[in-house]
């Protein structure tokens, strides 16, 4: 186990130390959670547009418990239950890193931005991926979420992809239920 950590330790450094001082601000605004609501809006219009009304309403419910259940698995169960110390926090690796953003909370395993940008991004791509193919670019707004955090030293490697693991575990599950509870047939032709 402590050659994985090291692995994810150097391998963190490395990105973060890739870091370019026109990049600073791009990953900085990348990584605020507010910025997407544009994003989160276009999203609601295109499930408004291709379901019917009631499974477009079940649908957001699902939306919310998913990014609840995401997040709250990251923030409130595995953060206090692993104890893993940011990068930017962690003594062996402060004073080697870049850090344009400051730094967060204590703890960072799991990365709860990775979890909820890509619950959301793989739910929205089961639901709506074969009405509206351009979806899956939601993947690449989800990874780019998750290499922002370790870019700005707030998470290691290893935080997001088990970030990215929680939210498309989450995403699969309200996905199943989305299946049964709006009978599938909700897409509009």
């Amino acid at each position: 186990m402590d050659t994985i950590l090291q692995w994810d330790s150097d391998l963190s450094l490395a990105i973060n130390q890739l870091h370019a001082d026109w990049l600073d601000p791009i990953m900085v605004f990348w990584s605020q959670k507010w910025v997407w609501i544009p994003l989160y809006a276009v999203l609601l219009y295109q499930l408004f547009l291709r379901l019917k009304r009631s499974d477009f309403y079940r649908s957001m419910g699902l939306i919310a418990v998913l990014i609840a259940l995401s997040d709250q698995t990251a923030s409130a169960i595995l953060k206090p239950m692993f104890e893993r110390l940011r990068p930017c926090h962690d003594p062996l690796l402060q004073s080697l890193l870049h850090l344009p953003d400051g730094c967060g909370g204590q703890f960072g395993f799991a990365s709860s931005h990775s979890a909820n940008s890509f619950g959301l991004a793989t739910f929205v791509f089961l639901v709506l991926g074969s009405k509206v193919p351009s979806v899956k670019w939601l993947f690449i707004w989800a990874v780019i979420t998750g290499w922002s955090r370790i870019y700005l030293g707030a998470h290691f490697v290893g935080d997001v992809v088990v970030g990215f693991a929680i939210g498309g575990f989450w995403a699969w599950l309200s996905f199943q239920v989305w299946s049964k509870w709006c009978f599938n047939q909700s897409l509009k032709p």
